[in-house]
């Protein structure tokens, strides 16, 4: 659902990504070579989840009382924030979003090596590293995997995710233009930016009651 939802977000996030990409595909048919991007993109989503699973499984974490639902909590504020971000009501989800910039700064250089795409499997590598781009929803859905103290269920996670965000991004392929002036109206905004203030708000509620 928080994949589904944040379409709006992804679309700042990432339009300008996905029509990068879409510049330097060579001449044709280009559909598969999206679904390769998005294919790579969310087995990058995957091993996120399996790595921070794998550390929220660490004996010295799991004996930390109540850490689970700290992070638990911790995801949800975030998913509240980005839906304020989205409805036009907050910029701090952004301030959070510059914590990953560090790390994104070391990926990029490796991307740059298989742009502009040549071969269809560039594209899944390409779309891996992508999936590491500094992203409040990202987060929101790494808390979640890290919370489940579990590298299974850390992948599941965000396999899920990836899977909600995929209508999103593969819409954004053809029809990027059209869909930031149709995401830009505000009734649609605050539509998508109160659903994910209600999910989270709704969430943490059915957690602590």
């Amino acid at each position: 659902m928080a994949g589904l939802l944040g379409g709006g977000h992804c679309v700042g996030m990432c339009g300008g990504v996905v029509t990068a990409f879409s510049l330097q595909l060579p001449a044709g048919r280009r559909w598969h070579y999206h679904l390769g991007f998005n294919l790579g993109r969310i087995l990058g989503y995957v091993l996120i989840g399996i790595l921070v699973g794998g550390l929220g499984s660490l004996p010295v974490l799991l004996s930390l009382q109540g850490i689970k639902s700290i992070l638990f909590i911790a995801a949800n504020l975030l998913l509240i924030l980005l839906g304020a971000y989205m409805a036009g009501w907050s910029v701090l989800i952004l301030h959070l979003e510059k914590a990953g910039r560090p790390l994104w700064g070391k990926i990029q250089p490796f991307m740059r090596l298989y742009l502009p795409v040549k071969r269809w499997l560039d594209t899944l590598i390409v779309g891996a590293l992508w999936g590491w781009l500094p992203c409040g929803l990202v987060y929101t859905a790494s808390l979640n995997a890290l919370a489940s103290a579990s590298p299974l269920h850390g992948g599941l996670i965000m396999l899920a995710f990836g899977l909600g965000t995929l209508p999103n991004l593969l819409l954004m392929s053809a029809f990027i233009e059209p869909l930031r002036a149709l995401l830009r109206r505000p009734y649609l905004r605050y539509f998508f930016g109160g659903s994910l203030i209600l999910l989270g708000s709704f969430r943490i509620a059915q957690y602590l009651y």
